[in-house]
């Protein structure tokens, strides 16, 4: 099928990579969220103005992007997922709109907001992953129902946040629940029939995570027989969480897709005794077979609920003066990782955000013992305070150093543009039973701002290879929209209060900001369309942060404990629900 790729720009993988071979090279599989385009610039980002803006017709928190492919845009909402197909040759005209039919019983079972980070493009079609874990294929032109597989049972805790990895003939698909004890899993579907190809799990046997004991790899040694089972206590890995709501990439030279594992259920960590693996994991997957190539557990038996879901972003630069093929992520818990994307080798580990305090480092020496684990501090460790005590001052919060939120990366500066959380907490595990579709979270959790000030949110530029900050910007509240670096040495990201800030690549000197309507969590996007750079947000404040105003919430203790943590956020934005869509002046004469 023939395919109109000039327009295709680098930005696609905003929602995700398309699978057609013809347009690989104009495709952002490595998640750096760059673009090439520089007609807007450091010297005139300044003249950026309102160019159009479109109604979604939803409130609650609008994370992800709008998609654009030729001359059309595609726009997605919270639940209940409504899609738009916008055409830009006709100030964006709907063309056709897709609003699913869900039970709304699924909305109390979704963890932290009713989001949904995006739609993918593949073969003619937009994929879209339902709140209910249904899996639609529509096409691109039409809007018309291609096919549609569900994914998992919202009775049991299974839901979706995520979007998908259209890769080769294949559509890359998680899972979320962890807070409801679901042992979560990767699927492969087929991109023409929606037919399952291959599941592999995060934890329990190595049959159920495809992973063969000899092959499969954890900084560098084979894991071997039963890696995931002695880690667990009886089978507990059956409730055992490891979710897989975040982003993925692709390396089509290695043929390896990558993403993260999120917590262990429950969250109390005296109830698990054990590493707990595979969750809190990177991965680095076969697309069409699903074998696991290398492992690497970052939170060995996690405390915190420090889930490991965030972005892997790939990219090719030296180390030690030797040309590398990396993969850097910024996990909740605060540490900055690079490893070797082909063997998995770690390489650099250190603290994004200074404050980081639960644990002292990550052991880099390889001859020691606990090589490439976290040396915990036991002052700030909930399992050494005990059961139904209150361990206070754990930095960083449940809510992570960084979440889900995606960093870019500039090839010019060299430099990750990350958007952060510069928060704390107060943590209390308590013992809980486990009852499918009831929520298995057993810690009660408060957020507090670190006691260097009331700021919790810092925007930060990092040398991914030195594994230090080059430059941070402070902000009010944590920084919950994804960010976009582009060849014109300017970098976007968005703030809870609703304001679209440009910055400068190599100093972070802000350059313009706009008010939108309501608070971003959306991920901001450009594209060309008539030879016209245009740069669009999604405003609609909510997500974990914002799920206090989303879902009306006025318990401090609520959302895992965002009520009280962002409880100022009132007094500067509402709900919304719009797109935002900016452009430089048009020139006249």
């Amino acid at each position: 099928m023939k395919r109109a790729v000039a327009l295709l720009l680098c930005l696609i993988a905003f929602g995700p990579a398309i699978a057609d071979e013809p347009v690989l090279q104009t495709v952002d599989y490595a998640n750096t969220r760059y673009s090439k385009l520089d007609q807007i610039n450091a010297s005139n980002v300044k003249q950026l103005q309102v160019a159009w803006t479109f109604s979604t017709g939803v409130l609650r928190g609008h994370e992800g992007s709008p998609l654009v492919i030729g001359n059309m845009m595609y726009v997605h909402t919270p639940f209940p997922n409504i899609v738009y197909a916008l055409d830009l040759d006709k100030d964006g005209v709907i063309v056709w709109k897709y609003e699913p039919k869900q039970d709304p019983s699924v909305i109390p079972v979704m963890c932290c907001d009713t989001v949904n980070r995006g739609l993918a493009y593949a073969d003619g079609a937009i994929i879209l992953h339902q709140a209910d874990t249904t899996v639609v294929s529509l096409d691109a032109k039409s809007g018309k129902v291609n096919w549609s597989v569900v994914n998992g049972d919202p009775k049991k805790g299974e839901t979706n946040t995520a979007t998908v990895l259209p890769v080769k003939d294949k559509i890359i698909v998680g899972i979320s629940g962890g807070e409801f004890g679901v042992n979560c899993h990767v699927t492969a579907y087929d991109s023409k029939s929606g037919k399952k190809v291959w599941r592999g799990y995060s934890q329990g046997p190595d049959a159920d995570m495809i992973m063969d004991p000899e092959k499969t790899t954890s900084l560098g040694k084979p894991v071997g027989k039963d890696s995931s089972l002695k880690t667990w206590e009886g089978d507990q890995w059956k409730t055992g969480g490891g979710c897989t709501w975040g982003w993925f990439s692709y390396d089509p030279k290695l043929d390896l897709m990558y993403y993260g594992s999120g917590n262990p259920s429950t969250w109390n960590p005296k109830q698990r005794p054990g590493d707990n693996k595979w969750s809190m994991t990177i991965w680095a997957r076969n697309p069409d077979t699903g074998v696991a190539k290398w492992v690497y557990q970052m939170t060995p038996h996690d405390e915190w609920d420090y889930d490991g879901i965030n972005e892997m972003i790939l990219t090719d630069q030296k180390i030690d003066g030797k040309d590398r093929p990396l993969l850097t992520h910024f996990d909740r818990n605060g540490f900055g990782y690079t490893l070797d994307r082909s063997s998995g080798e770690l390489l650099v580990a250190e603290k994004f955000d200074p404050v980081v305090n639960w644990a002292s480092k990550v052991d880099m020496d390889k001859g020691s013992k606990t090589y490439g684990r976290p040396l915990v501090d036991p002052r700030y460790s909930p399992e050494a305070k005990g059961e139904d005590e209150t361990t206070v001052g754990i930095c960083p919060g449940a809510i992570g150093a960084k979440n889900e939120q995606p960093a870019a990366y500039s090839p010019d500066t060299h430099l990750f543009y990350v958007p952060t959380n510069h928060i704390c907490m107060s943590y209390e595990p308590f013992q809980v039973s486990y009852t499918p579709g009831i929520p298995y979270v057993g810690a009660t959790v408060t957020l507090q701002p670190h006691e260097s000030g009331p700021e919790t949110g810092r925007f930060i530029a990092w040398d991914g290879t030195g594994g230090k900050i080059v430059w941070s910007n402070t902000e009010p509240f944590s920084v919950w929209s994804g960010a976009l670096a582009t060849a014109g040495d300017v970098v976007f990201y968005g703030t809870l209060e609703g304001y679209l800030k440009a910055v400068d690549a190599r100093t972070g000197r802000e350059l313009y900001r706009f008010k939108t309507p309501s608070g971003i969590i959306g991920n901001v996007t450009t594209y060309l369309h008539r030879g016209r750079q245009y740069v669009a947000v999604l405003s609609g404040v909510g997500g974990w942060a914002g799920i206090g105003l989303a879902a009306g919430l006025t318990d401090p203790a609520d959302g895992a404990g965002a009520v009280g943590g962002y409880a100022g956020l009132s007094r500067y934005t509402a709900l919304g629900g719009q797109l935002m869509v900016f452009a430089l002046p048009e020139s006249r004469g």
